[in-house]
């Protein structure tokens, strides 16, 4: 990950809170794993030992990734004025239905759920604009055309 990332702050707050359960509540688990799995006794053909030394070694991976995240992102506050930027709820008309996108980092991105990544096409499209602003975004089917409704 290079050191200039962006973050909306409920994308770091989610970040630390999974660090901070990995650090506490999953570390705490697994150590009680080994030690419990110590007393079956041999430990070469342990498999109870093995498979939990295996998930603190996940464990501590995940642990030091998001440690390498969370001190090298920017948290940004979305401060907008009417215009679209990292943060922004925008609420558009495409193909007649209303639907509502919040912008969003790369890595807090899930289109499913409406947080569509600046780095998308989409999102790309987006910043910058205001209410009433026609975009259009090319598509694997083709141009789709967004009217922005509201930017919150």
């Amino acid at each position: 990950m290079s050191l200039d990332q962006i973050i909306t702050q409920a994308g770091y707050d989610k970040l630390k809170e999974e660090y901070d359960f990995l650090t506490t509540v999953k570390r705490r688990e697994i150590a009680d794993r080994i030690e419990r799995a110590k007393d079956l006794g041999d430990l070469s053909e342990n498999a109870e030992y093995s498979e939990a030394k295996d998930a603190q070694a996940l464990n501590e991976g995940r642990i030091l990734e998001l440690l390498a995240i969370l001190k090298n992102v920017t948290v940004v506050n979305h401060k907008s004025n009417g215009e679209v930027v990292l943060g922004s709820v925008v609420t558009a008309k495409v193909n007649g239905k209303e639907k509502e996108f919040t912008i969003v980092s790369f890595n807090e991105a899930d289109p499913t759920n409406g947080l569509i990544s600046n780095e998308s096409p989409l999102g790309v499209a987006f910043l910058g604009q205001k209410k009433g602003a026609i975009v259009e975004v090319e598509a694997p089917r083709g141009t789709v055309v967004y009217k922005i409704i509201k930017v919150a």
